[in-house]
């Protein structure tokens, strides 16, 4: 009976420890199960360590074919840049042409014939103390302006069409009770030349408009004002040929004022002389010439001996 016992306590103890293996053994699963979780976290982070890297020398190489595409474009374009010799016998397309400006002929004359002649004849020492023509001033007066305003307008557009400037309505600075003028009423028109178009009409005016002149025996030389500038009056503005007779509505007068860099009348006269104004020759200066035989004093004269000579003339 004990040995029985002692087999019976012997197999349940056997049992047991069989129960208790049998159940041990998944926690050992479990422990491994754990493990190869671990083993693939493990896995992923470093594929992805492996992936990031590799982004980032995607990203490098990317750079670095960029930097050298760079510079290979900036030393193809610096190699462009570089000019080539060019040839003396063509002439580069590129380069601006100058612009020519305009020049009377009459402007060129005195530029390079009256000059050098007044500096001969007159002892100047420089090209710049030779006088010259600074501008030239044209006035029109309208007596009844204020009531004839059609005059007005006719008589600027003629001074636009003799001069190829418009004309500037000119008013009244006072009032006269007689005149019955106020101040601010119309009088008349003017025009200021300068540059090339003083050139063209002067060479008009001395041309083809003092030639037309009824009667004409020379200009006065009576009309300088003491500092080399001149004056002279034309009673009839036909006498330019760009005025149409048959389009006017009445004969006017102009007034011309010739302005100009000489000093002295005298010095005035010589150069408007040059320029071909058909001055009378019974004047005082050129009988001041014919007393001294020459003109090479004329830039050392004094204004007072002038005005004196101008007295006794």
């Amino acid at each position: 009976m004990v040995k029985e016992e002692n087999k019976e306590t012997k197999t349940k103890s056997a049992a047991k420890e069989e129960v208790k293996k049998t159940i041990k053994k998944p926690a050992a699963k479990k422990s491994s199960a754990k493990k190869t979780v671990a083993k693939k976290s493990t896995d992923k982070k470093t594929t992805k360590k492996k992936s990031s890297t590799k982004k980032a020398t995607a990203i490098k190489k990317d750079k670095d074919t960029k930097t050298k595409a760079k510079k290979s474009s900036s030393t193809k374009t610096a190699s462009k840049k570089k000019p080539e010799p060019k040839k003396a016998s063509k002439v580069s397309k590129s380069t601006p042409k100058k612009k020519v400006e305009y020049q009377p002929s009459f402007q060129a004359y005195y530029r390079d014939k009256i000059v050098p002649t007044m500096m001969m004849e007159l002892g100047y020492k420089n090209a710049l103390e030779v006088p010259s023509l600074n501008k030239i001033s044209l006035n029109v007066g309208i007596g009844d302006a204020r009531n004839e305003s059609g005059s007005l307008e006719k008589a600027s557009d003629d001074l636009a069409i003799i001069t190829g400037q418009k004309a500037v309505i000119t008013t009244a600075r006072k009032a006269i009770s007689n005149f019955k003028l106020r101040v601010g009423d119309p009088v008349g028109c003017r025009v200021t030349l300068r540059g090339w178009k003083m050139y063209e009409f002067l060479e008009r005016l001395i041309s083809i408009a003092l030639p037309r002149v009824r009667d004409f025996r020379g200009l006065s030389a009576k009309s300088f004002d003491g500092r080399g500038n001149y004056s002279l009056g034309i009673q009839e503005h036909v006498v330019f040929p760009e005025i149409d007779y048959d389009k006017i509505d009445k004969i006017r007068g102009l007034d011309i004022a010739i302005v100009t860099t000489a000093e002295t009348d005298r010095e005035g006269y010589e150069l408007l002389k040059f320029l071909g104004f058909p001055f009378r020759l019974d004047n005082r200066f050129e009988r001041e010439k014919n007393k001294n035989g020459n003109v090479a004093d004329i830039t050392d004269a004094q204004p007072e001996k002038l005005t004196e000579a101008a007295e006794v003339a």
